[in-house]
């Protein structure tokens, strides 16, 4: 999962779409990489190939996590949004969004232990925000707002479904331009990113979840039949390497535009060079998947098993980063890029191995109570 779904369950047949999980765990591996080498070190200290290309590959996970949202979501709750139990689904992500919201706060904490206790106060009341598990924060604010506008997508004709991700774009540009936002800034940053906060805004990642509404719609009508599927993965990777060719034709210096954008230049707010790259890349990382299926899945299967529970994996890697090799070890600029970056694929795979061990104690657990509900013959 992103940071946000509960599942990816295919209501049509019941079961779950493996490709989708595979697209997360690839946004969350990504970011484990990002986060475990970054947490370590400045970037400053990265050699010429962290830079380019390990550390601009990773910024492929930002745009990925939101597209990934958008498509779980349009497989998993879009078609029951007309359902009898349609209060029971949209309470479930309004629930999700509050336990995401406490998990944001609580690792908030934990990333910000070695501060003073005035800037954790900050961070926690929304005048500051972190950096590491800010994308938390845009889950924990999205899920209580997004599941409101799901029956009103369902319904919408598919020609304006189509253009949605136009207007929001430019409204989200006209408020970070013009709109003031009452001379508070911290609101600004929650709804379209500000320059001095590093946040992910509602209105300005917006069209990224829109374009995995729509990616979602056809993948639940096309996955049980594999030339549609291909064909749809097959579109998403042209407009991913569309991007990808802007990107490389817009820029001077391929090398040092690939280092600023390692280096975060142009994330937030989200600037050209940066979205067309982190973007293209997301879309072909999402036809990989979806062209390979379940099969692929499970050939990869520690990645998608990391994204069968991103928050899982969220909390374990930003717990083992803080608390044990920071705080408690001691290891920030202590240790060499290659290190830092072998520990960051060890959490990888420690991320899968706790996620694993977790579903099946739930699954041990689940028997018992599902036996004893179960009737009588």
């Amino acid at each position: 999962m992103s940071p946000a779904e509960p599942d990816n369950g295919n209501p049509r047949h019941g079961g779950r779409i493996d490709a989708v999980d595979l697209a997360r765990g690839f946004a969350v591996c990504l970011m484990i990489i990002a986060h475990g080498t970054n947490a370590l070190m400045p970037y400053s200290d990265f050699p010429d190939w962290g830079q380019v290309p390990v550390h601009a590959l990773t910024k492929f996970s930002s745009s990925l996590f939101f597209i990934v949202f958008g498509v779980a979501l349009a497989v998993a709750f879009v078609p029951k949004t007309g359902s009898p139990d349609w209060p029971r689904r949209r309470n479930r992500l309004l629930w999700r969004g509050l336990l995401v919201l406490f998990w944001y706060k609580v690792l908030t904490v934990v990333e910000l232990w070695d501060r003073s206790r005035g800037e954790i106060t900050d961070a926690l009341l929304y005048r500051q925000f972190p950096s590491f598990v800010e994308i938390l924060g845009f889950y924990a604010i999205a899920l209580l707002w997004i599941p409101w506008l799901l029956p009103l997508w369902a319904k919408a004709p598919a020609w304006l479904r189509w253009l949605s991700p136009l207007p929001v774009v430019w409204l989200s540009w006209w408020l970070l331009e013009h709109a003031g936002f009452g001379g508070v800034p911290q609101l600004q940053a929650v709804f379209v990113e500000h320059p001095e906060y590093y946040t992910w805004g509602q209105l300005s990642r917006l069209p990224l979840v829109l374009a995995g509404l729509l990616a979602g719609g056809l993948l639940l009508r096309w996955n049980d039949t594999t030339g549609r599927r291909l064909l749809l993965s097959a579109g998403i990777a042209c407009a991913g390497l569309v991007l990808l060719a802007w990107f490389a034709l817009r820029v001077d210096d391929l090398q040092a535009s690939l280092v600023a954008i390692g280096r975060n230049d142009g994330k937030h707010p989200p600037g050209l060079d940066f979205s067309l790259f982190s973007v293209g890349g997301a879309l072909v990382l999402l036809a990989l998947c979806i062209a390979g299926g379940n099969l692929l899945a499970r050939v990869l299967r520690p990645v998608a098993i990391v994204g069968s529970d991103a928050l899982m994996a969220f909390i374990v890697h930003i717990g083992v980063i803080f608390i044990v090799l920071r705080n408690t070890l001691g290891l920030y600029q202590a240790v060499p890029y290659e290190r830092a970056l072998w520990w960051s694929i060890g959490l990888i795979a420690l991320a899968a191995l706790w996620i694993r061990l977790w579903q099946a104690m739930k699954r041990a657990l689940d028997r018992p109570r599902a036996a004893r509900a179960a009737p009588a013959d």
